[in-house]
Order: C-alpha cells, then structure tokens, then sequence
C-alpha cells in the first residue's frame, strides 16, 4: 500500500514538473515573440521600425533572373518573395546563403508542388522581411519602355517594351569609380557619429543618376552633404540621398523641388563640396559621391532621432548591370540620357497629375 503511495507521489510530481516546464516554455515563447514584435514594430501604429539589409548581391542577382525567366512559365516567380522567403530562413544574415537553397525554393514553386503561401504558412516572420524586402527593392523591376540603338531605325534608335531591371546604377555608364564596403564606419566631422550611406569615388563632373523614378524632395546646401539632392520613390517608401555633388554646377539646371525624374535621368555631378558652413565650399578631400538610401514606413520617421539607413554596397553591386549611357551638350554643358526611359510608374504620375508636392519648408538633418 505504501509501495503504491509513493508511486502515485512520484507520478503526480513528474507530472506537476511537466506542467510548470511547458508552462515556462510557452510563456518563453510567448515573451520571445512579444520582444521580436515590440524591437521590429512600433508599439502603437504598428509600423517597422528597423531593418537590417543584410541580402546580398548574389542572393539578389539569383532571385532577380528567377524573375526574368519565370515571365515564360506557367508560374510567376517574385523575386522579392524569394529572398524574404530565404531571410525568414536565415534570420535576415545571408551570410548564411546557397544557391542552392534558393534553386530548391524555386524548382517546388516552378513545379508547383507549393505555393509562396503554402511555404510561408509556418513562419513567423516571413511578414515582416517581405514587407521590409519590399520597402529596399519594391521599385527595382517591372515593364517599362526604353530606347535602343537601331541603325535601320529613324535617328538609330528605335523604342522597346521590356520587362526587368528599371533602377540604374548611380554613375553614368564608361565612368571609371571604386568603392567597398563602409556603412557605419566612424566620421567625425562636426561630432562624432556612424556613416549611413555607400560612398563611390570618382572624377569630378562624374553624372550622377536616378536610380529610381520619383519626385525630388529636397535639393540645395547641407553643411555636412555639401549640394545635396533628394528623391522620394511614388511609394513614398524609399528615400534616395545624393550628396558632396560638384562645386558651382551640381545639379541638373532642369530640376527643383517637386521635379518628377525617371530612372536613370541625369539630376547632378560628382563633387567633393561639403563639410564647411560656407556655401559652396570643397572641404571633402576626396572626390566621391555619398549616395544613401532611407526607409520610411511612416512619415514620422522621414527626420527623427531613429531613421532607417540601410547599406547599399550590395545593392550598388546588383545594379552595376545597368547603367545609364550619357551625351554632354556643348553649349549648355548639361548631360542627359542617350536612350530615352519610361516607366509606367512615373507616366501615371505625369499624365493623370495626381501628384502634388506642397512641403517647400521640408529639411532634412543628415551628417555624412
């Protein structure tokens, strides 16, 4: 009878352990995914609040021909969807990435053994690093028209309808540039602080390109950038920052605040102006361009002690493919594009004017 008591105890406290172990484990779960939440999200409009762009230019280049070719298949293939697919995986550290792993993503895809939704179902994340993914890329690649040479063409050049690739390296195509990799090395010009943005050292009077269509939101003298231009993509996600332009002639004499330009347009010229109160002023001793880009999934976010820079080395790697060819007037001394762009993004803005641009009193606080 005793034998028996004690047997019951034991049970009954194995099972009490059990208990208070799963207990702890859910709620461990639980609290892990209320920080994740609470880290990434804000806590009351429920927007993203930091990214880490952390894809690389062989992960990009990979999903972004997945893309191309899916175009004759039976099933589309997105190559946004891919790599978030693959970030979820790896938890946004692509350090971590095979080709291969995207080969066997795409072939179950292409053969229709799963769909994007059915791959996804279980992943907690995967919401999040398709809308962040989205944010850095969502204007990269679709149809657009574009002008290319044709010698039995009127003017040698004839128009085409494509789709892939409308965002454009930010050097014109034939000039000479170098770069590595230095998002969030120290400067110290002013105070000190971290580098947001991907410097690409060049020649002076180097174009510089839009390297997506947009509208221009800021543009004149920063202390810190020099001649500074800046152009907010339609979807207002992405803010595009071109900075230390060139000295008396930096931008093209076409643009002001609320221009409309296409990808690939010529909107300035690589200098080296910046670091001085002084307008005007070359205090940057080596020519470059400080090109940036910023995240804004809400309008609080676009000046604030907390704004999303992400690195675009990589980013500047993938778009190396293409770039914009450029002409110089000799009288105006303006360059322009050679082949001329549409994209169907800006054409509607254009055409139906369904956009206005009305903040003139709009600044923006960044150090280079």
């Amino acid at each position: 009878m005793l034998s028996r008591l004690k047997t019951k105890h034991i049970v009954l406290c194995e099972l009490i352990i059990i208990f208070l172990f799963a207990s702890f484990l859910i709620k461990k779960g639980f609290d892990q995914d209320t920080y994740m939440h609470t880290a990434l999200y804000d806590t009351e409009k429920d927007y993203i609040k930091w990214v880490s762009f952390d894809v690389s230019s062989q992960a990009m280049d990979r999903a972004y021909r997945y893309d191309v070719e899916s175009r004759s298949w039976d099933v589309q293939i997105n190559w946004i969807e891919v790599l978030a697919c693959l970030g979820t995986r790896y938890g946004g550290d692509f350090s971590k990435y095979k080709e291969r792993h995207m080969t066997e993503l795409v072939e179950k895809l292409k053969n229709k053994e799963e769909t994007i939704e059915t791959l996804t179902k279980d992943m907690k994340y995967y919401d999040y690093y398709y809308e962040a993914y989205s944010a850095v890329l969502g204007g990269m690649v679709g149809d657009y028209r574009i002008e290319v040479a044709d010698d039995t063409a009127p003017g040698g050049k004839r128009w085409e309808e494509k789709y892939g690739l409308k965002a454009f390296l930010p050097l014109a195509k034939y000039y000479p540039y170098s770069h590595f990799d230095d998002f969030g090395v120290s400067r110290s010009y002013g105070f000190r602080r971290k580098h947001l943005g991907h410097d690409m050292m060049g020649q002076v009077g180097t174009p510089v390109i839009a390297v997506e269509s947009g509208y221009v939101e800021a543009l004149g003298w920063n202390q810190y950038g020099g001649w500074r231009l800046g152009i907010r993509s339609f979807d207002k996600k992405r803010y595009y920052y071109y900075a230390h332009l060139r000295k008396n002639f930096p931008f093209n004499k076409s643009l002001e605040v609320g221009s409309i330009v296409q990808g690939g347009d010529v909107i300035g010229y690589l200098g080296r102006t910046g670091y001085s109160s002084s307008e005007n002023a070359n205090n940057i001793n080596t020519p470059h361009l400080h090109f940036g880009l910023q995240l804004i999934f809400d309008e609080s976010q676009k000046e604030c002690n907390s704004e999303i820079w992400i690195d675009c080395y990589d980013i500047v790697q993938f778009l190396s493919r293409n770039r914009s060819e450029t002409v110089k007037d000799p009288e105006t001394k303006e360059y322009s594009r050679i082949y001329q762009f549409v994209d169907p993004v800006a054409e509607h803005y254009i055409n139906h004017s369904t956009y206005q641009y009305n903040d003139d009193e709009f600044e923006i606080h960044i150090y280079d």
